[in-house]
């Protein structure tokens, strides 16, 4: 079958159908697409593509220059109208605008008129309300001014114009405020109001005879009062209250208690101000003693009475503590100045009855007093006038201050504090610190021999006078009395001790002075030095003539042969002497020996032990045992007294003198010994101290 043949489409066909495609309607809302794709359609199937292009780019054309004929003949006339048009539209837009604008305006104008006008009439009904409102207040007001007046006229003390207002207020004509329910109120409170009247007169009436009575409690109280009327006064009040105690039992609403003892009160002030404003210029205890006396009695007089006394006795309390302290400034003088004057020499007494006077005074043991009394006379007591005539006034203190005391029987307990801070201030103040004030100035070792001993009998003394008190308060329930002045004598008696060393040591360095040593000799010596015989015959005796404790002497030897270990120590040690050698070393020894030779001769053999580390130093160079030295363990157990600094100093001593010598060996030596102290001050500081 041939092939069928595809319809050829003229020129002309295909304009026709683009001018039908022109020709549709352009009012139409439809796009027409179907009336294009039958076209479209044939012209695919007919391969008509380039024809149909070139025919629509034609056509294009052609309605293009129809389009620029026609715009180019009206385009200043369309252009013109459109900008006329735009002008014409914004200033409709503006107009629109400003006539919402005015709308919205007139509006809220309106509104507001409105709201002013609502504002006005409420205002207008507040305003009457208001005044309505200030005339009540007003007429409460002039009601309420008449009552407050009654109040202040009450104060004032005017009754009578009080009364008549109250009159007044209940007299008012009628008003509208009559029918309120605060008027009826303020009239239910009138009778209230005259009954504060009355009550406010009848107190003004007792008040000014109260004050008429104080005004005469207060005349018959001279100011300043002279204690010699005290008495007189005292006995006066005492009759008065007891005439006012008779007229409360007696009546009944004569004179209320209250009144009475307000009058008590103000009167027993009065007494206590006068009395203190007497005593303020007084520095004589015994005038404190005699107003205490007074008022004692005045208390013990009115004790049973309704009246309270706790402020009189509280008074007493107070004079007490003043009178215990002009007590205690009036003793302190007498101490000190006992003390300064003191000869420090034992007391000499002839007479046996004089002994026993003595010996009441002072606070010493019963055992002590018995042998003392068995002494035959002329008696040397142990201590010194000082010690006597202390307990002397010790004991007239005592007596004097439990003379206020007496009755007194409240607060035993703070009493017995008062008294033992006086006495340990007395004791430590005024006793025992100017003793060491007179310490420090005595060089005298038989009067610093006689100080230490009256500080052991003040040491003891403490303990005795803490028992006597003690048994004398117990008499009367009162607390333990404790002194603390035992440690303050302990202490200047450790400075005593310490003074009379001091003295004999500087005493020691007069003879060391002498002793000129000869630090590089040939040769030992087979006698001790020269200067060492004065030296021991000098403390010995001095020492044993202390008439002071076997301990105490004891003591000064040990000071004193510490100090000549250590001067001798020092001459082996120190750095003054530059060089020696054993030899030297050797003397110093025999005099070591020869002390503790005559430490035995005395009986005092265990004071030796002062010389231990001087022996074990020098005997390590000398037995040249070093390296026994440079052995921890022998150095904790042979060697533990030697401190190695010394040993190292001892050490080149003895090697600058072997370096001086011509002698082979002797430098060997002192190369050895050279090398020796350097390794002993490489030893830890801290050990063989």
């Amino acid at each position: 079958m041939p092939p069928r043949r595809r319809p050829q489409f003229t020129q002309e066909n295909i304009d026709q159908q683009l001018q039908q495609i022109h020709l549709l309607d352009p009012s139409s809302s439809s796009e027409n697409l179907e009336q294009l794709g039958p076209v479209i359609k044939q012209i695919h199937s007919k391969r008509q593509q380039d024809v149909f292009l070139r025919t629509v780019q034609g056509l294009i054309q052609s309605k293009d220059a129809e389009i620029e004929k026609i715009c180019g003949d009206n385009y200043q006339d369309f252009i013109s109208s459109v900008s006329t048009l735009f002008t014409v539209k914004s200033y409709t837009d503006k107009m629109k605008e400003n006539i919402q604008s005015l709308d919205s305006s007139v509006s809220q104008l309106g509104r507001g008129l409105v709201e002013k006008k609502r504002g006005l009439l409420q205002s207008k009904k507040t305003a009457a309300n208001l005044d309505e409102a200030i005339d009540t207040l007003q007429a409460c007001l002039r009601v309420l001014d008449v009552v407050n007046r009654v109040g202040e006229m009450i104060k004032e003390g005017k009754y009578w114009g009080a009364l008549r207002s109250l009159e007044d207020i209940q007299n008012m004509p009628p008003t509208s405020l009559s029918q309120t329910p605060f008027f009826q109120h303020l009239l239910s409170s009138l009778p209230s109001l005259r009954a504060q009247i009355k009550d406010a007169v009848t107190a003004s009436m007792k008040q000014w005879l109260l004050e008429i009575r104080n005004a005469q409690s207060d005349l018959i109280l001279p100011n300043p009062l002279p204690l010699t009327f005290l008495p007189q006064l005292t006995q006066e009040i005492s009759g008065f209250f007891i005439v006012e105690t008779h007229v409360l039992e007696t009546t009944g609403t004569f004179r209320s208690a209250r009144d009475v003892e307000e009058l008590w009160d103000s009167l027993v002030l009065g007494v206590a101000e006068s009395i203190t404003s007497s005593l303020r210029t007084e520095n004589d205890p015994e005038e404190y003693l005699r107003v205490k006396e007074c008022l004692t009695g005045f208390i013990m007089t009115l004790e049973t009475s309704p009246y309270s006394v706790d402020s009189l006795q509280s008074f007493i309390i107070l004079l007490f503590e003043k009178y215990a302290k002009l007590l205690e400034a009036q003793f302190s003088r007498r101490f000190e100045s006992i003390v300064t004057q003191d000869d420090h020499l034992p007391m000499q007494i002839d007479a046996t009855n004089e002994v026993d006077t003595v010996l009441d005074v002072v606070f010493v043991g019963n055992a002590e007093k018995s042998q003392i009394r068995q002494m035959a006379p002329p008696y040397t007591l142990p201590w010194s006038q000082t010690f006597y005539l202390c307990c002397q006034d010790i004991r007239g203190f005592i007596q004097k201050f439990y003379a206020f005391v007496e009755g007194v029987s409240r607060h035993h307990r703070n009493i017995d504090e008062v008294l033992s801070k006086l006495l340990d201030s007395l004791l430590i103040e005024h006793i025992s610190e100017p003793i060491g004030k007179r310490l420090a100035g005595t060089s005298t070792l038989s009067q610093i021999a006689q100080i230490v001993t009256n500080l052991e009998y003040f040491q003891a003394a403490c303990s005795e006078l803490e028992f006597s008190l003690t048994n004398l308060r117990s008499t009367q329930r009162g607390g333990t009395i404790r002194l603390t002045a035992r440690t303050s004598f302990e202490t200047t008696l450790s400075r005593s001790l310490a003074r009379i060393t001091g003295l004999i040591t500087s005493k020691l360095d007069q003879f060391f002075e002498l002793s000129e040593y000869e630090w590089t000799p040939p040769a030992r010596e087979n006698a001790p030095s020269m200067y060492l015989y004065e030296l021991v015959n000098w403390l010995t005796t001095v020492v044993d003539s202390l008439v002071i404790k076997e301990t105490y002497k004891d003591e000064a030897y040990k000071g004193a042969l510490e100090y000549i270990a250590g001067c001798l120590m020092s001459f082996l040690t120190g750095r003054d002497i530059s060089m020696m050698n054993e030899n030297a070393i050797s003397n110093i020894l025999i005099d070591v020996d020869f002390l503790e030779d005559e430490l035995k001769r005395i009986g005092r053999s265990h004071l030796s032990s002062v010389f231990v580390e001087l022996r074990m130093t020098t005997s390590i160079p000398l037995s040249d045992n070093v390296h026994e030295y440079l052995v921890p363990a022998m150095r904790h157990t042979s060697y533990s007294a030697v401190k190695h600094k010394r040993l190292q100093a001892l050490l080149e001593k003895l090697a600058r003198f072997g370096t001086t010598q011509r002698d082979l060996s002797a430098r060997e030596l002192a190369e050895k010994r050279r090398k020796e102290a350097d390794a002993v001050g490489r030893v830890f500081p801290g050990e063989g101290r």
